[in-house]
């Protein structure tokens, strides 16, 4: 007679999410999404800001998104040991309160380094946002099944760079630059209304860890010492810096090197709808083909594509339509990587979901913040540096990761 296996604890995990699946996955979307609406709701800004507060320089004018996305990678090294010793949901709370404020402070700010200290407090409060929404996930999914629910959340969560300029531009027609900050507050109040209400803890307490400098240390080293961890990260955060780096430069781009500042935000519609339905598909097909063959494939496309694009542009015969194709190719192959490195650096991070969380954030953000200000100040009104960029992040990722696999490369598991 056969005897049933038992289950597993994370197949008990993937069998009782704390919300219907539809609710769930819009909520940890909308957590995301945060983030980048106090990126990319700037963009359209950056001149007008540049203007009101006197800043002449157009590359100084890139601190605006520098700032927040510094305070927002060191930042999460403080979020996810207190989420894994408090809970996922006072942490999450209290931070997307302060979010709140930081944006209101920038909204009245008087200086730009008001502005930049209020969007660097605001980048460290909205850290929670990633670090506790992926270890909330993690406590209830795992493996494939954590991919698909990344995968739906940022097919959800990619309306934002849709809707973020969108929102930036219609408030500058109507008024002030300050006025987006004010819709920013807003929309975050309703978000921790939202998750306050409907979401429960998620961390059981008896997997709650006490906060001491050596269980700290231990999770730290645990994180930096497991192979995929490791190296997942890292490949993340060399694609995370072309991204930044893209999102400082596109302004720019459109504005200085196309001369069609109308098509900034169907430009960034183009881009995000190809990796909202990128990440619907990668949904549809992980759990069948697999996190490494889906992302391991992806990753020598983005090599590809960006040299295909390089060349391009060297060669002088960019167009902003052939710019819009190539860069929507960019990004597919970007989304396609970027979702499941995430899900396979918290692979055997379980037990310190929140720790290993903030320390893979930690290193992804704040070096690809670094990476991103570094491509974005090359700026030299060409397409040239951004692209040499992805090319030189994506073969970086390539190396990192046959390290990482022991060049077992494309494996089904």
């Amino acid at each position: 007679m056969n005897v049933a296996e038992p289950l597993s604890a994370d197949t008990r995990r993937i069998d009782r999410p704390p919300l219907g699946f539809v609710e769930f996955v819009a909520l940890v979307a909308a957590l995301m999404a945060l983030t980048a609406l106090g990126i990319d709701s700037m963009l359209p800004a950056l001149p007008a800001i540049g203007d009101s507060l006197r800043i002449d320089s157009e590359n100084q004018r890139q601190f605006v998104i520098s700032a927040f996305l510094l305070g927002f990678g060191l930042a999460q090294l403080i979020h996810g040991p207190l989420a894994d010793r408090y809970g996922r949901k006072p942490i999450l709370t209290g931070a997307l309160a302060l979010y709140v404020i930081a944006n209101a402070v920038a909204a009245i700010a008087g200086s730009f380094d008001v502005l930049l200290a209020a969007r660097f407090l605001g980048g460290m409060s909205i850290a929670a946002s990633r670090v506790v929404t992926i270890a909330l996930v993690r406590d209830c999914y795992s493996g494939r099944a954590m991919a698909r629910v990344m995968s739906l959340a940022f097919m959800v969560f990619m309306a934002a760079p849709i809707f973020a300029p969108l929102l930036g531009q219609t408030v500058l027609l109507v008024g002030s630059w300050r006025l987006i900050f004010w819709a920013i507050a807003a929309i975050g109040a309703v978000v921790l209304a939202w998750f306050w209400i409907r979401m429960p803890e998620t961390l059981d307490p008896v997997d709650r860890i006490p906060l001491s400098v050596p269980r700290l240390a231990s999770g730290w080293w645990r994180t930096i010492t497991d192979r995929w961890s490791l190296g997942y990260t890292l490949a993340s955060t060399a694609l995370m810096g072309a991204l930044y780096g893209f999102i400082n430069s596109i302004q720019q781009i459109v504005f200085d090197v196309f001369k069609r500042p109308d098509l900034l935000i169907p430009l960034f519609a183009c881009v995000a709808m190809t990796m909202a339905v990128t990440n619907l598909f990668n949904s549809r097909i992980v759990i069948r083909l697999g996190m490494r063959r889906i992302s391991h494939s992806a990753l020598v496309m983005l090599i590809v594509v960006s040299a295909v694009h390089l060349a391009v542009a060297v060669s002088g015969h960019e167009s902003i339509a052939i710019f819009a194709v190539l860069q929507a190719m960019t990004m597919a192959c970007f989304a396609l990587a970027n979702s499941n490195f995430s899900s396979m650096a918290m692979e055997n991070m379980g037990a310190i979901a929140g720790t290993a969380s903030s320390v893979q954030g930690f290193v992804s953000v704040t070096a690809g913040s670094l990476v991103g200000a570094l491509i974005g100040q090359s700026f030299n009104g060409t397409v040239a540096p951004l692209f040499a960029g992805y090319l030189i992040a994506a073969l970086l990722a390539l190396v990192i990761v046959a390290i990482a696999e022991r060049g077992r490369l494309f494996r089904p598991t």
